[in-house]
């Protein structure tokens, strides 16, 4: 038995999570998510981890690895760190088994990666650095609007008639929305404009990385978009692309979840090495 914890230090959110592995059987601990919000984020790693410990009653000497993914390579209490695309990979596949894709969302771009059965990352594409298919802007046009994030899928969803987004510079675009509000354009309209801007740029992203078919899933910040999710399956069936998008409540924490896992994985590698250099 192993107790893992992985640490996904993102740009917009810091994410935790911690398991106890024994055998085949994969148990959740606890997890927790920190916006970053102008807050240091290598301090809300040290607080969130010992957040998450205090949460399952353990100490930091009952954790056998500590693995970090994103940009938590400087984390200081970690025992090795992963890249992100791996620990996308394979917690898409902990929390989705079916998928043979995934588009990691997050808040300052978007990322297409496709894979096996067992999470092997086969090939990847991103967006642009200022491309506005990504999680700030979306969440500066919700500002701009006056809507609560959680309430952006709802309302997109309810769209009649979507005013496309056509810049793909986030600057640029945030110039069309404001041009669309002085046009009287609903919100509704305006955010399922942008959700079906950004979806066609993410399918394209898909076809390239050479997704066939099957289930993609969605990680990262904007995974949970139910807006977004029905503008991927739109966008996808627009280009003739066989797949479908699926998300999971737990598909924010994806890359801390794989990261963990490839810890645990590492760490039984590690242990049998050690053991065989002792028998030899």
């Amino acid at each position: 038995m192993t107790i893992t914890a992985g640490v996904d230090v993102g740009t917009g959110a810091v994410k935790t999570v911690l398991f106890r592995v024994e055998d085949d059987k994969t148990e959740w601990l606890a997890r927790r998510m920190d916006k970053i919000r102008q807050r240091d984020p290598l301090r809300l790693a040290e607080s969130g981890y010992d957040a998450v410990l205090a949460e399952a009653g353990m100490g930091r000497e009952d954790v056998d690895y500590v693995a970090t993914t994103g940009e938590g390579e400087s984390v200081t209490f970690r025992t090795g760190h992963f890249y992100s695309m791996t620990t996308h990979a394979r917690g898409a596949i902990y929390l989705e088994p079916e998928a043979r894709s995934v588009l990691d969302i997050g808040a300052l771009h978007g990322r297409a990666i496709s894979i096996d059965g067992r999470g092997k990352v086969l090939s990847y594409r991103m967006t642009s650095q200022c491309a506005s298919g990504s999680g700030q802007f979306l969440e500066n046009i919700s500002r701009y609007l006056g809507i609560a994030q959680d309430e952006i899928g709802t309302l997109s969803k309810q769209a009649d008639d979507p005013e496309t987004v056509s810049s793909i510079c986030a600057v640029l675009a945030e110039t069309d929305v404001i041009n669309m509000v002085s046009r009287g354009i609903t919100a509704a309209n305006i955010l399922k404009g942008i959700h079906m801007s950004m979806a066609g740029r993410l399918a394209k992203l898909l076809r390239v990385v050479g997704a066939g078919e099957g289930i993609t899933f969605l990680s990262g910040g904007l995974a949970r978009d139910e807006g977004l999710l029905a503008a991927l399956n739109e966008a996808m069936e627009k280009q003739k692309l066989k797949l479908t998008a699926r998300n999971h409540p737990d598909s924010p924490y994806a890359g801390a979840i794989g990261a963990a896992l490839w810890g645990d994985f590492r760490y039984k590698k590690m242990a049998k090495l050690e053991q065989f250099a002792k028998a030899s």
